[in-house]
């Protein structure tokens, strides 16, 4: 495998499959199966889930909520859909672990850096919830410092897009896509891989990025051993 340990990033969004909202059972399981595959082939995991499928801090916000009070709401999702990927892990002979980032024993236990690496070292798959635990960072942001706190090789986000374009490929046909891309062009060219909070703190600390599309199935696979199914981000 070319990687030993990874932290992969899950949208929330790609957890409804083809609903409008909350979980499609299909794209659950589909998730397990890949990411049980991957434990299998010796690979290490930390996994953080985002809350959109549910609920966002951000549109609540334009709606009238108080701002960290959507954001708060908005981490609750996160658990929600932490804890249903543990459940469907769990179901196939995965061990699966959630980790939340504020206080909410017993649905999952406190998070630490050596906690989430125990868990991963045992062939546990390490779910991390709540984003970093704070209003206004999103959970890209928080998969970026996860990815770094537990020394990952790299982190993954598995999206519906199979990498990064010159332009939204979903509304543009002619936008073409990058094999590989550096941190400055990503800045620079203002492409949507992250947000700015998340994209920065990789540049700072050297954390790759490999983003690709998690929903079509053996892809996780497929970027383990190194087939090119998505676009690189780094330093160089």
């Amino acid at each position: 495998m070319k990687y030993n340990r990874i932290l992969l990033k899950l949208s929330g969004e790609s957890l409804m499959g083809h609903q409008g909202y909350g979980i499609d059972s299909d794209r659950l399981n589909s998730y397990a199966r890949q990411i049980k595959q991957a434990v299998e082939s010796g690979v290490q995991i930390g996994i953080v889930i985002g809350g959109g499928n549910i609920f966002r801090g951000l549109s609540g916000a334009s709606k009238g909520f108080d701002r960290v009070k959507g954001d708060q709401m908005g981490m609750l999702a996160t658990v929600i859909n932490s804890l249903a990927l543990s459940s469907a892990l769990e179901a196939i002979g995965q061990p699966a672990k959630v980790l939340t980032a504020i206080g909410m024993f017993p649905i999952g236990e406190p998070y630490s850096k050596w906690k989430a690496i125990e868990a991963m070292t045992s062939g546990t798959v390490a779910i991390i919830s709540c984003g970093t635990g704070s209003p206004y960072f999103t959970t890209d942001t928080g998969s970026a410092l996860r990815a770094i706190e537990i020394e990952a090789d790299v982190m993954l986000k598995g999206t519906r897009v199979d990498g990064v374009y010159t332009a939204d490929p979903e509304k543009d046909p002619s936008a073409t896509k990058f094999d590989h891309i550096t941190y400055s062009e990503v800045i620079s060219r203002n492409l949507k891989v992250m947000d700015i909070t998340a994209t920065a703190l990789c540049k700072e600390n050297d954390m790759p990025i490999y983003v690709f599309n998690m929903d079509k199935e053996g892809n996780l696979a497929k970027m383990l051993e190194g087939d090119n199914v998505g676009t690189l981000v780094s330093n160089s």
